[in-house]
């Protein structure tokens, strides 16, 4: 399909057709007379929507970002290996999938063919008992997708089907927001999971393996958000499973050149510069407080990780009322989870993928070989003779022992790809971070969504609640258009045009079929 300009900038490019046009309210292009100002806290991907789509329309933005480096949770920063070698270090290999139409629209900004991206051939899954799931083959267009992927898959016999509960699953057929919340919210996904009676192997081959991606344990995440992850995904959209990955570190692909755009654009970017504090301000207006001073503007945008919200809000005493203030510091963040890269003397096998998914292995999540599509690391790959391999552990309990969870990590790996015992490690480096938002069963009532109760402060990120069936990355991109559009409709100005997968069940008759069983 042919690019297909928004009326908000940007461009859509997609191959579903049944995608959904979200138009902003009508207004000027650009804002007139003197522009307002707006700060945005927060330099990740939510905040740079935010600043891209207000400084576009000729607002004045400041973006704030604690961290000497834009990106958030994708950021990267320079190190150096003990064999001298300049890297990037990171927090992990991240999907860009097609279905996420609004993050791939703020990076066309910088990139139309959006060439800084690679497409990966394949996302298989591996369980220790040796069987092995692959997406590659799978028709993309529902219901064909959900068929493919059953006759395909060696986790689905005859008999595993006619076990299955038909009515539990027929939810997953017919998703839509927020009925799904308040019909899957009060349940775990792993309580689903059962109740549909799913194959014990493709329970924990595939759907497992999906809902960690979350990072965290299925038995505490809402059920809700594994039902909105299949349609996204899978059952309600035909872009696929395959995804693009950056092809060269994030800073280089991604967030340097994007802060370049912004910087055009005049936004004053503040790195190195934490927010403290926001407090209303006379005129409707708001007055942010840094480590330098105070300054007002007529609006603002929190894009700030769970505990980076909380800890504003709590310095802040005048924002918001008291039952939004409660349900701000009753968020929660997902157990740790582990990113270990080692550099190896020596490559692994050359036909083990870019990524694979894992199960049964432990505390391991995920494997990258990082020089099958990272140009950083095919390059130090192709100067030594080795190879970068990173490795993922979500969800690690808390009180673990950190030293022995990355031992164990690359005992796993060893398992995975036996060559790699014979390997020397030249250089390691480990991750370890708790700041993902948890979606925990029953929390959905207690997420904030966009607006705030003070008409000049927006929230935006992958915690926030939203209307629309976005997550992980999609959702901090979508929320951070939103609240920008927000803001600018107080101006008078158009917003941003969205896009998002179907918002409800592709198939009129399995629709019809959802609603005749009453589940």
């Amino acid at each position: 399909m042919s690019p297909r300009a928004t009326a908000g900038g940007g461009a859509r490019r997609g191959r579903d057709r049944r995608a959904r046009t979200l138009t902003p309210p009508p207004g000027s292009a650009r804002v007139g007379g003197e522009p307002p100002a707006v700060a945005i806290a927060g330099g990740g991907v939510a905040g740079l929507a935010a600043a891209t789509a207000l400084a576009e329309r000729g607002v004045r933005v400041t973006l704030y970002e604690r961290e000497q480096q834009l990106g958030g949770r994708l950021a990267g920063w320079p190190d150096r290996l003990a064999d001298g070698s300049e890297v990037t270090m990171g927090r992990g290999f991240h999907a860009f999938f097609r279905q996420y139409y609004n993050l791939r629209g703020l990076l066309r900004r910088i990139d139309p063919e959006l060439a800084m991206l690679t497409a990966l051939p394949d996302y298989p899954l591996r369980h220790s008992g040796g069987l092995q799931d692959s997406f590659a083959r799978v028709p993309r267009t529902p219901p064909w997708s959900a068929l493919g992927f059953a006759a395909l898959s060696p986790t689905f016999g005859w008999r595993d089907l006619a076990a299955m509960n038909p009515r539990a699953a027929l939810p997953l057929l017919d998703v839509r927001v927020p009925e799904v919340y308040e019909r899957f919210d009060d349940l775990s996904a792993r309580e689903l999971l059962e109740r549909i009676r799913f194959p014990e192997a493709a329970h924990h081959l595939a759907f497992e393996v999906f809902s960690r991606s979350f990072f965290a344990d299925p038995r505490r995440l809402s059920a809700a958000e594994l039902v909105l992850m299949f349609h996204i995904y899978f059952l309600g959209s035909s872009e696929g499973l395959l995804f693009d990955v950056p092809a060269e570190p994030f800073p280089t692909a991604l967030w340097d050149p994007l802060g370049r755009y912004l910087a055009g654009h005049g936004v004053e970017l503040r790195t190195g510069s934490p927010v403290e504090s926001v407090e209303p301000a006379a005129g409707g207006a708001a007055e942010i407080r840094s480590g330098s001073g105070a300054r007002r503007y007529d609006g603002v945008v929190l894009a700030l990780d769970t505990d980076g919200l909380r800890g504003v809000v709590s310095r802040s005493p005048r924002l918001g009322d008291e039952p939004w203030r409660a349900r701000v510091l009753r968020l929660r963040t997902t157990p740790p989870f582990l990113v270990s890269r080692v550099w190896l003397d020596r490559p692994v096998v050359a036909d083990r993928p870019g990524f694979l998914g894992t199960s049964g292995y432990g505390p391991l999540d995920n494997v990258s070989v990082l020089e099958r599509w990272e140009g950083e690391s095919a390059r130090w790959a192709a100067r030594t003779g080795g190879s970068v391999v990173e490795l993922h552990a979500y969800a690690v309990d808390p009180a673990a022992d950190r030293i022995a969870e990355q031992r164990r990590l690359q005992d796993e790996l060893r398992r995975v790809y036996p060559e790699t015992a014979r390997a020397r490690v030249v250089d390691q480096r480990h991750e370890w971070r708790a700041d993902c938002p948890l979606f925990p069963v029953g929390g959905h009532r207690d997420r904030p969504g966009v607006r705030t109760p003070d008409p000049a402060v927006m929230l935006a990120g992958d915690l926030v609640g939203s209307r629309l069936p976005v997550a992980l990355m999609e959702r901090a991109a979508t929320t951070g258009f939103l609240a920008a559009n927000a803001l600018l409709a107080r101006w008078g100005v158009r917003g941003q045009t969205l896009w998002t997968v179907p918002d409800r069940g592709r198939t009129p008759a399995l629709r019809a079929l959802n609603r005749l069983a009453g589940v």
